[in-house]
């Protein structure tokens, strides 16, 4: 059910997107309990100019390699299993990637579930 859009600084291979989208969609696997082979994501990149992440809010401090990774998903968790899942991508992108767990913003945006049309004009979940 969720939906993860994930937006990088422009220049990284398209494998280092593939391995993003992967350690996101196993962290929500196992965190989140997601259904398997529900893998839908965005992964997009940008100039500079157009992905803007500041770089000391909260005293943490970001880098210019800094991704956004925003997912909807259907409401419901709790605050445990979505700290889980923070820890999971953060610490995954770190050892898998070699990104800073500093350069890793995740923002969930919960929804109801009859927010949701998986194809043929219908709500699934309504």
């Amino acid at each position: 059910m969720p939906l993860a859009r994930i937006d990088v600084p422009r220049g990284r291979t398209a494998a280092f997107r593939r391995l993003i989208g992967d350690v996101v969609y196993e962290a929500m696997l196992d965190t989140l309990k997601v259904p398997a082979n529900d893998r839908f994501q965005v992964i997009a990149e940008h100039d500079a100019q157009d992905l803007v992440r500041d770089p000391g809010y909260l005293d943490i401090q970001r880098s210019s390699a800094c991704i956004i990774i925003q997912l909807t998903l259907n409401e419901g968790r709790s605050v445990e299993q979505k700290r889980a899942f923070y820890k999971a991508v953060a610490d995954g992108l770190h050892e898998r990637a070699g990104l800073r767990r500093e350069d890793v913003f995740i923002s969930l945006v919960e929804v109801r579930k009859e927010n949701w049309s998986f194809g043929n004009g219908e709500a699934q979940y309504a």
